[in-house]
């Protein structure tokens, strides 16, 4: 084989990578169920092709999505100013839960996928963490240097409710449209701070 034959294809194999994660990346953000075979026809390769790059669906959901969401600070930027951890969370809840519905049938894959195969949930992205950090900076000198134990849990606690799973738990199983889901997690995180705010003051 010669130089130039291998270097095309090289090429050739990084333009179908490049295919199948746009196309991943593109039905992603339609909020439509999100499979191999999907992806597979959207990139135009066969699902074998597909499975040949990428060995499992939340690899590349999870390369799919890297980028797609903002670092914590830029997603909290319209709340900066506040010094009100209440204020941060509900405002973190209600962006994340945002996202999650405009992407929801990627996030559902994630869920089913790392459920059924738990060794991969490292290709989970850990979005709520970053936002839960970043909405409680203001607490990181009183309730996190008096209680850090204290401080620890409010952050497990949050994780709980500023989800997707909590998401689809109200829509799926309580029958709240998405509004009113939002509404009532959002609700749940900033009773949640306020209470640890309240119970450390």
């Amino acid at each position: 084989m010669t130089a130039q034959a291998g270097t095309g294809r090289t090429n050739q194999k990084q333009r179908t990578r490049t295919a199948i994660v746009a196309a991943a990346r593109e039905l992603t953000g339609t909020g439509a169920e999100v499979t191999m075979p999907a992806i597979a026809r959207a990139a135009l390769v066969s699902e074998a092709t597909a499975y040949r790059y990428f060995p499992d669906l939340p690899s590349l959901i999870s390369e799919a999505l890297a980028g797609v969401w903002p670092p914590p600070a830029e997603a909290l930027a319209p709340v900066a100013d506040s010094a009100d951890p209440v204020e941060r969370v509900a405002f973190a809840c209600e962006f994340l839960l945002r996202g999650i519905l405009a992407r929801q049938g990627s996030v559902r894959a994630m869920i089913a996928a790392t459920i059924s195969r738990p060794e991969t949930v490292t290709t989970r992205p850990g979005i709520r963490f970053g936002l839960i950090d970043h909405a409680l900076l203001p607490l990181e000198d009183t309730l996190g240097a008096r209680d850090p134990d204290g401080f620890a849990q409010l952050k497990r606690d949050l994780a709980v409710v500023v989800s997707a799973e909590a998401f689809f738990t109200l829509t799926d199983l309580c029958g709240l449209d998405p509004d009113e889901a939002i509404t009532s997690a959002v609700r749940t995180a900033a009773t949640l701070t306020e209470a640890a705010v309240r119970a450390n003051a």
